[in-house]
């Protein structure tokens, strides 16, 4: 079918490389069936850009939901908007903690091997404001990520743009209106940025954005309408990393059974890429038969645990299913 296809299909046969040509085609094959797939962002994935890819994937119906940290909800955009000016640090693992302090100084935030400009934050922050305050001001609250598709459905962004469209996810997820939702926003520099703004009383509430329980419950409705009913496979879970955009999005199938008391199919296929180690107590490394025990995966889930690097292994993954 495509050439990075046919290579996995004959080189990558054991260990850690054939799992991900197996959850590929257990991915394809969950699609054919009729069922849905969600994916989850932790790391750096929009830094990355994962987006070039993934919003591909969007695109071409092969996924319809996404669950991610508030830094990678922003960071397509940031990306989106100021890529000519990050700068790229071949030797990062040299710096010193003066040459961390030069960067500092200069504005420049690193993310492994790539800095990201402050000015790019401060670019979106009174676009974000005026969003904000208006929707304060109004009653109106929405989640985060409808606040940033109101803006680049907009248009407002459009003479800015430093990268092919056809390259950011967020634009793809605005473009098919699939949900984002970011648990624990806060943590991300939008998240800061927008708390700092109601402190000086520049919003005038926290209550414009909705609280990363009322995600959960848009969450727990969207399952609802889209498991299928026994009819097609449940929705599939790929996740990226671990931490909470995972671990917020995989426990909608427990609060429903065991907490709403509702009868619902677990969920129809899992597969996780992590460089995280199983260990005692950690999450992010847990291998999927634990989650069993959670009321997460049923027994007979097709699962597969790919332990390796998400920024290599996930556009394999996604290559293979789009035929490249």
């Amino acid at each position: 079918m495509g050439a990075i296809r046919d290579f996995l299909d004959r080189h990558f046969l054991h260990f850690n490389a054939r799992e991900v040509v197996a959850a590929a085609r257990a991915w394809e094959d969950h699609l054919d069936a009729g069922g849905k797939m969600l994916v989850t962002l932790a790391g750096a994935m929009s830094t990355g850009e994962l987006g070039i890819i993934l919003a591909r994937m969007i695109r071409e119906g092969k996924v319809h939901a996404i669950s991610c940290t508030g830094a990678n909800l922003e960071e397509d955009v940031f990306n989106l908007v100021a890529h000519d000016e990050y700068e790229i640090i071949p030797d990062w693992r040299a710096l010193s903690a003066a040459d961390e302090v030069a960067l500092y100084e200069r504005g420049m935030n690193r993310v492994t091997d790539t800095c990201i400009p402050e000015d790019v934050m401060r670019h979106l922050e009174r676009r974000m404001l005026d969003r904000w305050s208006a929707a304060a001001a109004s009653g109106e609250r929405k989640m985060p990520y409808e606040f940033l598709f109101d803006l680049l459905r907009s248009g407002e962004l459009e003479e800015f743009h430093q990268i092919d469209p056809a390259h950011s996810w967020m634009l793809a997820a605005a473009e098919m209106d699939i949900p984002v939702w970011a648990p624990g926003w806060e943590d991300s520099t939008l998240g800061n940025i927008f708390s700092a703004n109601v402190l000086r009383g520049r919003i005038g509430t926290h209550g414009c954005v909705k609280s990363g329980t009322e995600q959960f419950a848009d969450l727990i409705e969207w399952y609802r309408a889209n498991h299928g009913g026994g009819e097609v496979p449940s929705v599939g879970f790929f996740q990226i990393g671990g931490g909470i955009a995972g671990d917020f999005a995989i426990c909608t199938v427990p609060c429903i059974i065991q907490d709403l008391q509702e009868e619902v199919p677990f969920w129809g296929y899992f597969a996780q890429i992590t460089d995280a180690t199983t260990s005692y107590g950690g999450y992010s490394g847990a291998p999927p038969n634990e989650k069993i025990t959670w009321g997460k995966l049923d027994a007979d889930t097709p699962k597969f645990f790919i332990n390796s690097d998400a920024m290599i292994v996930a556009p394999l993954v996604f290559g293979y299913l789009l035929g490249d």
